[in-house]
């Protein structure tokens, strides 16, 4: 139940569905004397900052956010940059690439960012992890197996229900019997402001819990189609929302009973679903990455490069994973395939490895 526990927290999968390696880092690194569980100052902005400044502080480098990729450029078989959407302060809705495009998006947006017909081997790609589907509002007969989605409860609280032996993160699982990733089971809360304090105004704690990977988009396809304000003004899918989330309250209450939903001291409360994921991280059905079984013998993961010349992705389309470590471990890949061998030992010798 353990093994199960830790893979399905950072894979998504259960232990016998994980790779051998995957399983070995996780277990090495839990157990290491004096081992602890990192904690970034500043919340998850801390690393996307620093990823930034690692990106811009290069001469004519620049990370543009909130900036909508509408399609891949392709000219003469080969990717030759992106169109995005126009916005204040960057009229060129056209970005052109010195070297090669690398798509971070999820398998579908990636295969959906080059039009059919564009590139034989591309599209033999597409329908072998697609199905013969494959635009984003098409069914999923024969596609690749997708993780399930999650749902989020994020709350700003006044300190003082937040009692002082809480630990600032704990995960809860309702009931082993039911499967590691049954919708609701396994629900993480972390209270993060207990260690950084600045993420929260003076007296006050954040809390973000949430359902670890388990709830299912099929819930929630019927108000698929409406739009921001219609969800807001439909009875049927705000009880929805308060139903689903119910378990990840039980969670919190195990270790602060006093938080409540719209109690005493509850001054921001906002529940996330499988849709939420799907509107603003643009995750089609809101998916959490691949679910491919180590050892699959009708799939294997993509590679970091694609038939389109031009065209790289990295991230959990790439790699088994699905937070820090499939990021890295995939960026670290598609760098190398992009890099010559002397490119690669010269960074090797400047990070020391």
């Amino acid at each position: 139940n353990y093994l199960n526990l830790l893979a399905f927290l950072l894979q998504g999968l259960p232990a016998d569905q994980t790779l051998t390696a995957v399983m070995a880092y996780m277990v090495e690194d839990f157990y290491r004397e004096g081992a602890v569980m990192d904690f970034p100052k500043g919340g998850s902005a801390g690393i996307v900052n620093a990823l930034v400044r690692g990106i811009t502080k290069h001469a004519g480098c620049e990370v543009r956010k909130s900036t909508t990729v509408e399609q891949v450029i392709v000219e003469d078989g080969r990717a030759v940059g992106v169109t995005v959407k126009e916005k204040k302060g960057h009229p060129h809705n056209r970005i052109r690439a010195t070297q090669a495009v690398v798509s971070n998006a999820d398998l579908q947006r990636t295969f959906d960012f080059i039009p059919q017909n564009v590139h034989a081997g591309f599209d033999k790609e597409r329908e072998l992890y697609l199905g013969q589907s494959s635009s984003s509002s098409g069914k999923d007969e024969d596609a690749v197996p997708l993780c399930k989605s999650f749902m989020h409860l994020h709350l700003g609280i006044q300190a003082d229900l937040i009692p002082e032996d809480a630990p600032p993160q704990w995960t809860v699982v309702r009931d082993w019997s039911l499967g590691i990733d049954a919708p609701g089971n396994v629900v993480v809360v972390s209270v993060p402001s207990k260690l950084d304090p600045s993420l929260a105004p003076d007296g006050h704690h954040v809390i973000h819990a949430y359902g670890a990977g388990n709830e299912p988009y099929s819930v929630w396809e019927p108000f698929a189609g409406l739009s921001k304000s219609e969800r807001d003004s439909s009875a049927d899918y705000q009880r929805l929302k308060k139903e689903r989330a119910q378990p990840i309250w039980e969670a919190i209450a195990k270790r602060a009973p006093a938080v409540q939903s719209q109690g005493r001291g509850v001054i921001v409360e906002q529940i996330g679903t499988p849709l939420t994921h799907a509107q603003f991280l643009n995750r089609h059905k809101g998916n959490y990455g691949l679910a491919i079984p180590a050892g699959s013998d009708d799939y294997t993961f993509p590679a970091v490069d694609t038939p389109l010349p031009g065209y790289y992705r990295c991230g959990d389309s790439t790699t088994s994973g699905i937070g820090v470590p499939a990021v890295a471990s995939s960026g670290a890949q598609c760098a190398n395939a992009l890099m010559t061998v002397w490119e690669q030992l010269k960074l090797n010798d400047k990070i020391r490895m």
